[in-house]
């Protein structure tokens, strides 16, 4: 079976994914009012409902206040702006894949732990898919709220690898990270068009997916070892021309002892 995180390997557990649908469920946020319910929750949820059915731009935070049974005050104190309650949404959804992680994929290669997360993730947010579409075709077309949505995105996809058993430090680390960010949002837009049960065409993008992200760490890890010898020549480089600056600066440090030579009037 293939690693997609490491280079040099191929597979696919699309046959058996299919197969073996996920069974993780999503986060029950319940009605604004349910008892036992925080205040966080209510309105991480009334943002998800009012986008269900609102254009995004005409969202606002009384909006969500009133949805979620809350004064805008209480609202202040909980989120500073409708991208923090989106971001809330992530990491809930962060955590019940996180805690639906099967400790019996342990012994799994990479490529089907990945492919396990990444649909519990999307049977965690099936409930909210509606709201999610339309969110995303909403911002799209908006450069810095994208950029804020990535780093979000970036930092919910360590916590994902993390939970698949996949390493992200190191000199590939980021390319893994902003990688698997890339090929995710890529199967979430089957994913908003796919109404069938099984799934096919998701998990089918998705295998597309990580087989091309396979393909380029292959080729990133290659251009890495290639550019070793270089690397290591200008750090060389860099390092002998320090250890020069330093040394010509304790030279003149001693060859200037009384002080005379520092003082422009001493050439007078």
């Amino acid at each position: 079976m293939s690693d997609p995180m490491q280079p040099g390997t191929s597979g696919s557990p699309f046959a058996t994914a299919a197969a073996a649908p996920t069974s993780t469920s999503a986060p029950s946020f319940g009605s604004a009012q349910a008892p036992g319910r925080n205040k966080r929750e209510q309105v991480v949820d009334a943002l998800m409902r009012l986008a269900a059915e609102q254009p995004w731009d005409d969202i606002e935070l009384g909006d969500i206040a009133r949805e979620a049974g809350l004064s805008l005050s209480d609202m202040r104190d909980l989120f500073p702006s409708k991208g923090a309650i989106l971001e809330g949404f992530t990491r809930a959804i962060d955590k019940t894949v996180i805690d639906g992680t099967n400790a019996d994929l342990a012994g799994e290669p990479a490529r089907e732990r990945i492919f396990d997360v990444f649909m519990r993730r999307l049977d965690a947010m099936a409930a909210h898919k509606r709201a999610l579409r339309r969110i995303a075709y909403a911002l799209r077309s908006d450069p810095l709220a994208m950029t804020a949505l990535n780093r979000s995105a970036l930092n919910s996809m360590r916590y994902m690898l993390a939970a698949a058993g996949v390493p992200t430090e190191g000199p590939l680390g980021f390319v893994k990270l902003q990688g698997s960010v890339v090929a995710l949002a890529n199967v979430m837009e089957t994913w908003f068009e796919d109404d069938d049960p099984s799934q096919a065409s998701t998990m089918a993008r998705l295998d597309r997916e990580l087989t091309r992200g396979e393909r380029f760490l292959e080729r990133a890890d290659d251009v890495r070892r290639l550019t070793a010898p270089l690397r290591a020549f200008g750090q060389a480089l860099f390092d002998g021309g320090r250890r020069m600056r330093r040394r010509g600066e304790r030279r003149s440090e001693d060859g200037d002892t009384d002080g005379d030579s520092r003082d422009p009037a001493a050439a007078i």
